[in-house]
């Protein structure tokens, strides 16, 4: 039985485009115990995907803010314990990031990387002194054909092709059971706007999302707001006041409640962020909001119901928006 270990630390979005490498090694090594390292905030949607084994959780991000404490080096030589407990046939770096083939490198097993830069995707050179084996990419390469072209090749396998089935492995059923315990009684037919996102010039217009929503709550559709941080939520809760009773503004849910939110929902309308990648990875029917010529690397390709609009030079214009809601037939 081959031993795998995965390595995808972060960000969300980034996270979700690698899951399907899981179903393409399980399609050739169907016995294949994979264990994937993650951020431990994203470690819950990880536990939802086909045939990952197991979801180790990675905390740098609460490690460096306690850097100094004693109690921090504590968990971190116990997290290095718990690793090398187990022996890999393979480690797989995906992210090519210092901080990720330094801790890839803990592992026991021989270790496989990315050998260059890919254009719209992070790439620290140093990772090659941590790798026994470097794989090159094309550098105008999808960011999930990417890493399901690195997987294949650390495992001798034939290489992907864009029109090849892609599976995510994401169990919605257990999703939809972790938004059920919120006992939200979600209004249906309803339509989530995704406004928020890390960077501000990725954002879509107040002013959109209002007159977008208004011709949709017309149209008999309730509109659900989820956020993630406080700011986040203050915009949810003022975007919502445009639509009256027709708009939702849940509390914070875990991601697994929200791939349950995503999966019931009659479409995701967002910018480019984690949230809308998930709702894309689901199949689910899609409007993905770019404000550069980016959609090329990140925006979904595997579904029809996945509609990738604007770039640098024209911005997403509310009308093709409503033209693709209207191909759903909500508008």
């Amino acid at each position: 039985m081959q031993k795998i270990l995965i390595v995808r630390v972060s960000s969300l979005g980034d996270v979700v485009h690698n899951m399907p490498v899981i179903a393409d090694i399980r399609r050739r090594f169907p016995d294949a115990q994979i264990d994937w390292l993650v951020e431990e905030s994203f470690a819950s949607l990880i536990e939802l995907v086909d045939g990952v084994h197991r979801a180790i959780p990675f905390s740098l991000r609460r490690w460096r803010k306690g850097f100094a404490s004693a109690a921090t080096w504590r968990e971190v030589r116990q997290f290095k314990r718990e690793l090398v407990a187990e022996k890999y046939d393979l480690v797989i770096d995906c992210q090519g990031l210092i901080k990720t083939a330094w801790v890839a490198s803990w592992a026991r097993g021989s270790l496989t990387g990315l050998a260059n830069r890919t254009e719209g995707a992070g790439f620290e050179w140093p990772v090659r002194f941590f790798y026994d084996r470097r794989v090159p990419i094309e550098p105008r390469t999808h960011v999930v054909e990417r890493t399901r072209q690195l997987v294949v090749v650390a495992l001798d396998l034939p290489k992907p092709q864009m029109t090849d089935d892609i599976d995510f492995g994401i169990d919605t059923r257990r999703a939809t059971l972790a938004l059920s315990e919120l006992s939200l009684n979600l209004p249906v037919p309803y339509v989530i706007f995704v406004h928020a996102t890390s960077r501000a010039d990725k954002q879509w217009p107040d002013a959109a999302w209002i007159e977008l929503g208004q011709a949709l709550v017309t149209r008999g559709a309730s509109i659900v707001l989820p956020w993630g941080s406080e700011a986040e939520r203050a915009t949810s809760e003022k975007l919502a006041k445009e639509f009256g009773a027709a708009a939702i503004v849940p509390p914070k849910l875990s991601l697994p409640a929200v791939v349950g939110l995503i999966d019931g929902a009659a479409a995701t309308v967002g910018v480019d962020t984690g949230l809308v990648h998930i709702a894309a990875a689901l199949k689910r029917p899609t409007v993905e909001l770019y404000n550069f010529s980016t959609a090329w690397c990140t925006g979904g390709y595997w579904s029809p119901n996945v509609i990738n609009l604007g770039d640098a030079s024209r911005h997403p214009a509310l009308s093709d928006v409503k033209a693709a809601l209207a191909g759903f037939g909500l508008l």
